[in-house]
């Protein structure tokens, strides 16, 4: 299984599936997604991150949790 840095926190999020978890028996999801925030700004978070969201989040709301 392959990991990415959360663009936040910095801990290393699991990313599920491809040929690392095909033949596997135990599977593992994976551990966040990759936003697209409405202003234009791309961010892949870990859920922890994403649940420290607001409502309508921006690039600044995702900078700060690196500082909390």
């Amino acid at each position: 299984m392959t990991t990415d840095p959360c663009d936040a926190c910095g801990e290393d999020v699991s990313i599920g599936g491809g040929i690392a978890g095909l033949w596997s028996s135990d599977p593992s999801g994976t551990g966040g997604m990759t936003l697209t925030l409405e202003d234009g700004s791309e961010h892949f978070l870990c859920f922890s991150c994403i649940d420290a969201l607001p409502e309508e989040p921006t690039e600044a709301d995702v900078l700060a949790l690196d500082d909390e």
